[in-house]
């Protein structure tokens, strides 16, 4: 099996990330329309070097990457992730993509997102979990604050891409909120 069923949805599930799904990661972490919304557009991610940085930040203490998977055909859709996790703090900052074009405005993005924040809570005894958007991702606000984030900040100028500065906008979601 590629996949294993760790944290189940409705109609997805988390997964253990599987290291033979590097060559469609590569492909992902290379694609503009991916990557200019997380960060590190101008970064050119090679084959042996995203298989070494998945060997070394697939799971442990700070970082729980998962791969999304559709249960209809167990096919693999994007990746979330909490990263920087303080067990002093109980903090966490949260990542998502979904790698295909066809594949966005969905929903999967969202019940992903329910999933990994539900498991950081509920499992990992988190209670703040926060992200950064590009400003101009409104799809992605949009979706994070249908999920219970709520916007607390803004980093002026603070990505660069396609030749300019774009602003970062901060959310976070409380355990005492979401529980």
């Amino acid at each position: 099996m590629r996949y294993f069923e760790k944290i189940p949805g409705e109609r997805l599930y988390l997964s253990p990330i599987n290291p033979d799904d590097i060559v469609i990661y590569t492909k992902w972490i290379n694609d503009p329309e991916v990557v200019n919304w997380i960060g590190g557009a101008c970064n050119v991610i090679s084959l042996p070097c995203e298989r070494a940085w998945l060997e070394a930040n697939t799971n442990g203490p700070h970082q729980y990457n998962f791969a999304i998977v559709l249960r209809n055909g167990n096919r693999l859709l994007g990746n979330v992730s909490l990263m920087d996790v303080s067990a002093v703090n109980r903090s966490a900052r949260l990542g998502i993509f979904i790698g295909e074009t066809d594949d966005r405005s969905k929903g999967y993005g969202a019940e992903a997102l329910k999933l990994m924040v539900d498991y950081g809570f509920r499992w990992l005894g988190l209670r703040n979990i926060d992200l950064e958007v590009d400003a101009e991702n409104q799809r992605a606000i949009r979706c994070y604050e249908k999920v219970g984030f709520r916007q607390y900040g803004r980093r002026t100028d603070s990505i660069f891409y396609d030749g300019q500065w774009h602003d970062r906008v901060c959310m976070e979601v409380l355990s005492k909120d979401w529980l």
